[in-house]
């Protein structure tokens, strides 16, 4: 029998069915899973009593004939979803402590469906970041090394933690977050699904903040099935939360294998950027090939502001992250560091409790947000974001999705691109469009680079339609038939 493992939701769901297994031993395999791989430092707290808990729970309703949509899955969450009881840090120092006395919409949703949760996974601090080094807990490593190179390579960020939990087989799916590509670069560095959703698909209450109108919360899985059903789990309105869509939420698992015979795909040739791989581009044009030969037709689309849509995101997400920001200061929870004064309170803890790449955003926001400032550089960028989206909406006029790459490279060692902040930065040239028009996107692994390393293929389409995406996601998915698995598994 297939290592319990090594299964997917939708393959556990169906094994859970038919009493091939129970949630219990499931959760058990997910557990010696996660201790054989803390090497990668992807988890910040491991939870496992907690998950066995509620796998028996999920035991006893499953023998009762009242399963949830995903009873007995264990999955990881990102440490930036509030978990009663369980420490919340955000990958930061500044919220040592830190147990919060409430749920997140999102994670109380997926334990009303009856998921159990392995634990909290390692991030970019603040979700501030592409490669997860920027975390106070420590860099996480990608499971998938280069061919004939042993040296670490990056899982990409924020959501690194999740992503290599889920690659390396310790976790059936997890939570992400993306406000630039969060979600999405990860997925494509180490072979996985991952879903950004329309904005306000999914509540943001519960989660920390980083930037408010671009974060949106999103399932990082191996298979596009199985982010359909986390998906549905996920979603939903949610009252607490004034950006979130008072709409129905499909059953996205239904509609996945209605093909794409008569979609048109959009490829805009602005995302032809210099410098692009070649590796990459043949993986792009391949995408293409494969949607019409499943019976899609292509066509070339303009998207004429992308060239403006890295300063636009890095000028808004900054500033909108020096006000978020501004909550952690030593007095209400989290880590306090004294001071003879108030203002040296203020002071000590937020210069002892932030990283270097947290600092660096808030004050390049407090910056653009600055009186002399704010008209020149944040206001400006506010009305370059109205362009982007009206890029999109035109574009939509004429096609149902939009076929990009996910990112402009495969995963990069440490210190290869991170020296340079701006080269970081430019982990994101593909998928910062999505959030600043706040369309849904989805990364599905399709292929591999030279160096044996994952390469994925991103999906956009208009808002609240996940369900399109998926579609489209599971038609590559079956043509590229991607089965590599890292090699960095040896535990196993």
């Amino acid at each position: 029998m297939t290592a319990l493992n090594e299964l997917t939701i939708a393959g556990a769901l169906a094994g859970l069915d038919k009493g091939d297994f129970t949630s219990v031993e499931l959760t058990e395999a997910h557990i010696r899973a996660m201790e054989l791989t803390r090497p990668l430092n992807a988890f910040i707290t491991e939870t496992p009593e907690k998950a066995l808990t509620q796998a028996a729970a999920s035991d006893a309703r499953r023998r009762a004939g009242r399963a949830g949509l995903l009873d007995g899955i264990p999955i990881a969450v990102k440490d930036l979803f509030c978990t009663e009881g369980v420490p919340t840090t955000a990958g930061s120092h500044i919220l040592d402590g830190f147990k919060p006395p409430y749920e997140s919409t999102v994670t109380a949703n997926l334990w009303r469906a009856g998921a159990a949760m392995l634990g909290k996974t390692n991030l970019d601090e603040f979700a501030m970041g592409s490669s997860n080094l920027t975390s106070y807990h420590g860099p996480v490593e990608n499971p998938w090394h280069r061919k004939g190179d042993n040296r670490k390579l990056v899982p990409g960020g924020s959501s690194g933690g999740s992503a290599a939990a889920v690659a390396a087989r310790a976790a059936m799916g997890a939570t992400g977050t993306d406000t630039g590509g969060s979600i999405r670069q990860p997925a494509s560095f180490c072979g996985l699904v991952g879903l950004k959703p329309t904005y306000g698909r999914c509540s943001r209450w519960g989660i920390v903040a980083f930037a408010s109108s671009l974060d949106q919360a999103g399932p990082m899985t191996r298979i596009v099935e199985d982010a359909a059903l986390m998906l549905t789990a996920m979603a939903g309105h949610d009252p607490k939360d004034s950006t979130s869509a008072d709409l129905p939420v499909p059953d996205y698992r239904a509609g996945l294998d209605a093909g794409v015979r008569g979609l048109k795909i959009g490829v805009p040739k602005e995302y032809r950027v210099p410098g692009l791989p070649a590796e990459i581009d043949r993986l792009w044009r391949e995408g293409v090939a494969w949607l019409v030969e499943a019976g899609a037709e292509a066509r070339e689309i303009s998207l004429p502001h992308t060239k403006y849509a890295l300063p636009t995101y890095y000028i808004i997400a900054p500033a909108e992250a020096s006000s978020n920001l501004a909550r952690y200061d030593g007095v209400r929870f989290g880590l306090r560091v004294p001071g003879q004064s108030l203002d040296e309170l203020y002071e000590r803890t937020r210069a002892a409790g932030f990283g270097a790449e947290v600092k660096r955003r808030i004050l390049i926001g407090t910056y653009v947000l600055s009186a002399g400032y704010y008209d020149a550089y944040y206001k400006k960028a506010q009305s370059l974001r109205t362009l982007i989206a009206r890029d999109f909406a035109r574009a939509f006029e004429e096609v149902d999705v939009v076929l990009t790459p996910s990112t402009p490279s495969a995963a990069f060692a440490a210190g290869e691109a991170s020296d340079d902040p701006v080269s970081m930065y430019l982990n994101d040239v593909f998928t910062v469009t999505v959030n600043l028009a706040g369309l849904p996107g989805l990364s599905v692994p399709a292929g591999l680079s030279a160096d044996g390393l994952p390469l994925g293929l991103q999906l956009i389409g208009r808002a609240f339609d996940e369900a399109t995406i998926l579609r489209a996601g599971r038609a590559i998915e079956r043509a590229a038939a991607f089965t590599a698995r890292p090699d960095g598994m040896a535990w196993f």
